[in-house]
C-alpha cells in the first residue's frame, strides 16, 4: 500500500463543496447541513472536525487526510459552529436539529389542533423553538440584545396564537379538513413576524456586504431586507409540504377502522409523515436562494453606493450572507 500523496492546501473550504449558483448544488449542500445524524456526534468528534478545518485553513495538512475526510470535517464543523462568530451553537438551534424538532412540533400541532389550550400550547412551543433557531443562525457578528429577543419572541408568539385561534373559530362551520390547515396558516403568519423582528437590528443598521472575494465594503439595510425576505419565503416553503400533505393522508386514515381501533397511533403517524416531508422540504427550501446572496450595487441605499463607488468604481455586484 503506497502512502497517498498529501492533499494540496488550496481547496477552498470556506465555500460549499458544490456549485452554489445551481439549485442542485445548493440542495446537495443543504442535505449535508441539515443531516440530523450530525446531532449524534460527540463533543470530541466536533472538536476533531474543528481542529482539521482550522489546521487546514492555516495551511497545515495532516498526512493521509483525504479530500472526502476534509469535506466531511468541514460539514461537521459548519453544522455545529457559527460561521461568523465561530462559537459552538446551541444543540436545538442547529440546522441539523431542524428535522427532528420540527417533525415533533409540527406533528403535535397537526394532531392536537381541536382544543384551544392545545393550540395555545403547541403554537407557543413552536415559536419558542423558532426564536432559538433564529437567534442561533443570525447573520453577521451582530449581537442581539435580550430586550430585542424578548420583543420578537412575544410578538411572534402572540401573532401565531391570535392567527390560530382566529382561524379556528372561523372554521367551525367548514369541512373538517379545512380545520386541519389552521396550524399552517398560523405558522406562516408567525414566520412573517418572527424573522424580521428577530433580525430587526439588521433592518435598522444593515448587514455586512462584501465584494466577490469577501472584502467588507460596508453595511446595507437594503441587503438586509432582501436577506430577510428570502429567509421568510424559504421558511414558509419548508412548512408547506409538512403541513399540507399529512392532513390529507390523516383525514383519509381516520375514516378507516384501523385508526379507530388504535387511536393512540394518531400522533406517531402524524409525526412520522411530517418527518418524511421535512427530510426533503428542509434542505430543498433552504436551497431556494443562494446562501451567499447578491444584488446590484445600484439597488443599495445611495449613501452605501457612494461609499462603495469610492473604494471600487467598477464594482457592479455585492454579496452578503442571507442567514438561514
Amino acid at each position: 500500500q503506497k502512502m497517498s500523496p498529501s492533499l494540496p492546501a488550496t481547496i477552498n473550504i470556506r465555500e460549499p463543496r458544490w456549485d452554489q449558483s445551481t439549485f442542485q448544488g445548493r440542495a446537495k449542500h443543504f442535505f449535508m447541513v441539515t443531516d440530523p445524524r450530525n446531532l449524534l456526534l460527540s463533543g470530541a468528534a466536533l472538536e476533531e472536525a474543528r481542529r482539521v478545518v482550522e489546521d487546514y485553513r492555516a495551511g497545515m495538512v495532516p498526512p493521509g487526510l483525504t479530500e472526502d475526510q476534509l469535506w466531511r470535517a468541514k460539514y461537521i464543523y459548519d453544522s455545529a459552529f457559527h460561521p461568523d462568530t465561530g462559537e459552538k451553537m446551541l444543540l436545538i438551534g442547529r440546522m441539523s436539529a431542524q428535522v427532528p424538532m420540527n417533525m415533533t412540533i409540527t406533528g403535535c400541532m397537526l394532531t392536537f389542533y381541536r382544543t384551544t389550550p392545545a393550540v395555545l400550547f403547541w403554537q407557543w412551543v413552536n415559536q419558542s423553538f423558532n426564536a432559538i433557531v433564529n437567534y442561533t443562525n443570525r447573520s453577521g457578528d451582530a449581537p442581539i440584545t435580550p430586550s430585542q429577543l424578548g420583543t420578537a419572541y412575544v410578538s411572534a408568539t402572540t401573532g401565531a396564537v391570535v392567527t390560530a385561534l382566529g382561524l379556528k373559530s372561523l372554521t367551525k362551520h367548514l369541512p373538517a379538513i379545512i380545520g386541519r390547515y389552521v396550524p399552517f396558516a398560523a405558522v406562516a403568519a408567525a414566520n412573517c413576524i418572527n424573522i424580521p423582528l428577530m433580525r430587526q437590528r439588521e433592518l435598522k443598521l444593515g448587514i455586512p456586504v462584501t465584494d466577490e472575494n469577501g472584502n467588507r465594503l460596508g453595511e446595507s439595510t437594503a441587503a438586509a431586507q432582501k436577506a430577510i425576505f428570502q429567509v421568510v419565503v424559504s421558511r414558509i416553503g419548508m412548512a408547506v409540504p409538512a403541513m399540507a400533505i399529512p392532513p390529507v393522508i390523516m383525514n383519509a386514515l381516520e375514516k378507516r377502522p384501523f385508526l379507530k381501533r388504535y387511536p393512540y397511533l394518531n400522533a406517531p403517524l402524524q409525526v412520522g409523515l411530517v418527518g418524511l416531508c421535512l427530510v426533503f422540504a428542509t434542505p430543498l427550501c433552504c436551497a431556494l436562494f443562494p446562501q451567499k446572496s447578491s444584488m446590484p450595487v445600484s439597488h443599495l441605499e445611495p449613501e452605501v453606493q457612494a461609499q462603495i463607488r469610492e473604494k471600487d468604481p467598477q464594482l457592479e455586484t455585492i454579496y452578503f450572507n442571507k442567514g438561514l
